[in-house]
């Protein structure tokens, strides 16, 4: 499908920053306040058994998984989100494909403590805040962009993919410092890994105490 521009003036695509900026403030606070929580958390699944390590294994999975998706999307928004409607790529399968896919990036940091609780706590309270940054967005660009931007979420789901409505689409021009950007914003989820090991070392040595467990 060929996408569809309508430019629009500068404080347009400045307010649309703004909930860019907000998103990036979202997703670092709660990895912050979920890491800080955990702090005194620990797995019913023991350090060193095979269904603590498989678990955090499929979270490494998962926030990789997470990263290369949001590098996709990237390569398709490349700063033209407030510029025009974007069809192609992930953008044809769900709205908000940056989200969703830190979204599962955050699932896998939860995965670290070797918990299936941990995946569940986090990808939902991530999801639940970002819902809220969607639909600000939403009202935002519905404003902006109108007709082409109504007919595009007449069709494609908010977060969930349709697989079934996938189109290569095109990326339009690329800006190379949005991908370095997305990927230095994506790198934050890699700091779980070293950091929930140094909470399982510190756990098993007693300097941390155990308040609860997570199954």
């Amino acid at each position: 499908m060929t996408d569809e521009v309508k430019s629009q003036p500068a404080e347009q695509t400045e307010g649309l920053g703004g909930y860019q900026h907000m998103r990036r403030i979202v997703l670092a606070v709660l990895v912050v306040v979920l890491f800080c929580a955990l702090l005194f958390g620990q797995s019913s699944f023991p350090p060193e058994t095979w269904m603590h390590e498989s678990i955090e294994m499929f979270g490494v999975l998962l926030i990789f998984l997470g990263i290369v998706g949001r590098l996709w999307s990237t390569l398709y928004i490349g700063g033209r989100k407030s510029a025009e409607v974007v069809t192609g790529g992930p953008y044809s399968i769900t709205r908000n494909p940056l989200y969703l896919f830190s979204t599962v990036a955050a699932a896998g940091v939860g995965a670290q403590i070797g918990s299936f609780s941990g995946i569940i706590l986090f990808s939902l309270l991530c999801a639940g805040a970002f819902h809220i940054v969607i639909l600000r967005e939403e009202r935002y660009l519905k404003e902006v962009l109108d007709a082409p931007y109504q007919a595009y979420l007449a069709k494609v789901p908010r977060f969930f993919p349709n697989l079934a409505l996938y189109q290569e689409g095109d990326t339009g021009s690329f800006k190379p410092r949005l991908l370095l950007n997305t990927l230095l914003d994506g790198l934050v989820f890699l700091v779980a890994l070293p950091a929930f090991e140094l909470i399982d070392s510190m756990q098993q040595s007693g300097v941390l105490p155990v308040w609860f467990t997570l199954p």
